[in-house]
């Protein structure tokens, strides 16, 4: 039975890297890039939208490897970077629950939780797809009466379109 309601996601600019990435020469990089490329063969089962966040990330580093993250992402919609958004990621910084340091980790939460994406798509695992860390930022988004979106990895979330 196929559920005829898209789930929304939210692309993380670490999927965009491991998808257009050069092929990785460690065991692990390239399990996350060949999981990345089949998790990306069925997105047209999901509705996915990447932020403002996301293309500025996207365009940083080598020209080239800008280019092709680019190119993958270019006509997803855009979800814009709102005061809200803002005050969220101000507000998880300065609950100590993200680093400071990692400022733009944060603001990839807070757009995911104001335009109630369902799922955030991440590999960055030391501070988004963090269980210790999601315990500590649902708690505080529940008691401002809102819900965090579903965080994981396009492992994860390969393995959940497996099972509809």
């Amino acid at each position: 039975m196929t559920n005829s309601v898209k789930h929304s996601v939210y692309i993380e600019t670490s999927v965009v890297s491991y998808l257009t990435a050069r092929p990785s020469t460690t065991i692990l990089g390239a399990a996350h890039q060949q999981i990345t490329c089949a998790w990306w063969e069925r997105q047209a089962e999901y509705d996915l939208f990447i932020s403002e966040l996301v293309l500025r990330e996207c365009e940083a580093g080598d020209p080239d490897a800008a280019k092709k993250r680019l190119t993958s992402v270019a006509n997803l919609p855009l979800l814009l970077i709102t005061e809200d958004a803002l005050q969220i990621a101000e507000a998880l910084m300065e609950q100590q629950i993200i680093p400071v340091k990692a400022a733009e980790d944060a603001l990839h939460i807070a757009l995911a939780t104001v335009y109630n994406i369902d799922y955030l798509l991440t590999w960055n695992c030391r501070h988004i797809a963090n269980p210790k860390i999601q315990r500590n930022i649902a708690n505080y988004l529940e008691s401002i009466g809102l819900f965090l979106p579903f965080i994981c990895t396009p492992e994860e979330l390969l393995g959940e379109a497996d099972a509809e």
